[in-house]
């Protein structure tokens, strides 16, 4: 079969600290050194990615803070098992992406499922006039990106799209959760989005969403969710854009 272009993720380090921070993350999720080992002295690895020993050492602790690293004294500085980390960091999950792009796929899939049709329930039967109008202005959005022949800005238009479901149960948890997941939905979306007709269809499925949460029915409002992730799983498995692993 044919080699397809793969939607990635583009991110930009205005400062040394995060470039660095990002070489160690990406090393780490690229299984550069097995969790329970310890990385090279600072001295050797400071010089090898071109730092200061200060530079290294904040980095270290961005990456502690993240869970993937274990500071010890005399016993140095330890990847941790990957079910240490944080997974909806989302430093971690673009490294993921970048690393292991088809198991982000499924577990974004997989998360999806779970959340959103409870989430579109419970905005059905809480969501005020403000959160179905929030709905709606994500809405209009994805339209006047979609009629745009470059479509830019409609990624952007669904990811708040689906925050907006979120939150609109008033449940800060899942909100919280549609904020962590933005680099997850956007990867997603760039693959979607690549499938010939997807946007078109997608727009009605969203209106579907918003009108019955408007109209107070939770069981619509699930089971249009549900159409959308669905379809979203099908146009994916038909992107051009598919990582050549998941073929």
């Amino acid at each position: 079969m044919a080699s397809r272009g793969r939607a990635e993720i583009v991110a930009h380090f205005p400062t040394t600290h995060q470039r660095v921070v990002d070489e160690l993350g990406r090393r780490i999720v690229g299984g550069a050194w097995d969790p329970g080992h310890p990385l090279p002295v600072e001295d050797t690895l400071a010089a090898e990615i071109g730092v200061s020993r200060g530079l290294l050492r904040e980095a270290v602790k961005a990456l502690v803070a993240k869970g993937m690293l274990h500071v010890r004294p005399r016993t140095g500085t330890r990847v941790r098992p990957p079910e240490h980390w944080n997974h909806l960091d989302p430093d971690v999950l673009r490294w993921k992406q970048a690393e292991d792009a088809t198991a982000l796929l499924r577990d974004t899939g997989e998360l999806r499922r779970i959340v959103e049709p409870e989430a579109a329930r419970l905005a059905a039967e809480r969501a005020g006039p403000d959160e179905v109008r929030a709905l709606y202005e994500a809405l209009a959005a994805m339209e006047a990106a979609a009629a745009n022949p470059a479509r830019s800005g409609y990624i952007e238009a669904d990811i708040a799209f689906h925050r907006a479901l979120l939150d609109a149960g008033g449940n800060r948890l899942l909100g919280s959760l549609g904020r962590a997941v933005g680099i997850a939905l956007e990867h997603s979306f760039l693959l979607s989005t690549q499938t010939p007709g997807a946007v078109e269809t997608s727009l009605p499925a969203h209106r579907a969403v918003v009108d019955a949460v408007a109209a107070r029915d939770p069981a619509t409002a699930a089971a249009a969710v549900m159409a959308i992730i669905e379809a979203a799983e099908h146009e994916i498995a038909q992107s051009p854009g598919l990582p050549s692993d998941a073929l």
